[in-house]
């Protein structure tokens, strides 16, 4: 004959009780009232037959039996809870997501590694591409794309504002001409990105310096790249100043391979959007992988300080 199993509810009570050693405290967890709790203990204790608490007026207390058996129970709850998930999660097919090329590269893949150990039964399948994704005719779940956030048929959700500033090298800032000022600039390579959109509101050096006052820099020269990543590598580099998008350059600020020289930065109209079909609302693999974007923004630094001259720069 099998042995009998004390039912769930009052298991759970227990386990919770004896981890608060406190009904009331259990109670809150459990979102019953305290003596719902006191009950199913009772309950437990009788089908046992043995007293697992000791009660008085101001405390709680396990039992000797009570301190044996709740380990097991304890093991036991962790083995259904990780039962329940990989059945859940089983056969759950890859999350397939297109992003911009920087997005990628300087912005996703340095934090996928908490994606991994926060999800790890949802695989991600990375591509980049700079054009929209048509997901009647293309595989994939979800894109991030940047523009106004205005997709008809498709969910929108605001990923990452825009705003640029220069940044260079801290070598540039102890040269024989370091950046003050912008108008200093005007003894610098302008480093350019390259990204087409057709809009715009593409930030690029001629629209900085007008926000910042600056009339005798010639905008137009100096080298081009394109993704943006490269630009922002070429400026790592010594190569000249680049105008970079705030979000791209928070590690390199940090890490001191970039310098902020000037507190002066232009916003930027159109934003980084995460999009995805209105029917895939409901899909619990985008729902994680946009949780977990949503934390990550949150959890970025607000602004970055500009360098002083001689100085390396830091994220706030």
């Amino acid at each position: 004959m099998s042995r009998p199993i004390p039912p769930l509810n009052p298991l759970r009570a227990f386990e919770v009780a004896a981890r608060h050693l406190s009904f009331t405290r259990a109670a809150e967890e459990l979102f019953v009232t305290p003596s719902a709790v006191s009950h199913q203990i009772k309950t437990l204790e009788e089908s046992l037959g043995i007293a697992l608490f000791t009660r008085d007026a101001k405390s709680l207390s396990l039992t000797a039996a009570g301190k044996a058996y709740l380990p097991g129970v304890q093991q036991a709850f962790k083995q259904l809870a990780h039962a329940t998930h990989q059945l859940q999660t089983q056969g759950m097919p890859a999350l397939k997501i297109n992003v911009p090329p920087t997005f990628a590269v300087k912005w996703l893949i340095p934090r996928m590694d908490r994606f991994m150990k926060a999800h790890p039964e949802i695989d991600l399948k990375v591509s980049t591409s700079k054009h929209m994704v048509d997901f009647a005719r293309e595989d994939f779940d979800l894109a991030v794309r940047y523009g106004r956030g205005r997709y008809p048929g498709l969910h929108s959700e605001l990923c990452l504002p825009v705003e640029v500033f220069p940044v260079c090298s801290p070598a540039l800032m102890r040269g024989e001409h370091p950046l003050h000022t912008p108008a200093d600039l005007r003894f610098h390579t302008l480093l350019h990105d390259d990204s087409t959109y057709s809009d715009v509101s593409n930030p690029h050096w001629a629209m900085w310096l007008e926000h910042a006052g600056v009339t005798d820099v010639d905008a137009t020269r100096g080298p081009s790249f394109w993704p943006s990543h490269l630009v922002i590598n070429a400026a790592v580099d010594g190569l000249g100043v680049a105008l970079a998008k705030k979000n791209w350059v928070l590690k390199d600020l940090a890490d001191g391979l970039l310098v902020r020289p000037f507190d002066i930065s232009l916003p930027v109209e159109f934003s980084y959007f995460i999009v995805y079909p209105e029917e895939r609302v409901h899909d619990r693999r985008i729902a994680a992988f946009v949780d977990w974007v949503r934390q990550e923004v949150a959890s970025e630094p607000s602004g970055v300080a500009p360098a002083i001259a001689g100085l390396t720069a830091f994220a706030s």
